[in-house]
């Protein structure tokens, strides 16, 4: 028996970008490293998970605009600039952004943010679906 899978074009794209990636790191032209994220659902929400070790709590900020996550973050600290040249460069630097699409039926209002050991959480409960039911049709 065949089973249908939901498809998301989630994957197929980060695998896309992590292989244009590597293809511009090989001839000297990369792009700024991005914090690496899983989006997934539950029957009940729409979880992100973003990995962004070495940043602070209150270097990290969260805001939502026509059903787009977005996530930001900004290190305060300085650190001493060397002359290096870099081999392979993957890690985040002093800022980031990112954003990310929401499904119509997330109820922005009610986003729950966690932070802890290097992985920010972003919770979006799902707006309860109305269930069909059945209205009796009565004489006039």
């Amino acid at each position: 028996m065949a089973t249908i899978v939901k498809w998301s074009p989630f994957h197929d794209l980060d695998v896309i970008e992590r292989r244009m990636r590597r293809l511009l790191e090989d001839v000297g032209v990369a792009p700024e490293p991005i914090p690496a994220a899983d989006l997934y659902e539950t029957p009940r929400e729409v979880i992100v998970e973003l990995d962004v070790p070495g940043f602070e709590e209150k270097e990290l900020e969260l805001e939502v605009t026509d059903h787009t996550l977005t996530i930001k973050g900004e290190r305060k600290e300085e650190r001493e600039e060397k002359d290096t040249t870099f081999h392979l460069h993957e890690r985040l630097e002093k800022r980031f952004e990112r954003r990310f699409t929401m499904p119509p039926e997330a109820d922005l209002d009610k986003i729950e943010a966690h932070f802890g050991k290097g992985v920010l959480e972003v919770h979006v409960p799902k707006v309860e679906q109305a269930k069909p039911r059945t209205i009796e049709i009565t004489k006039a």
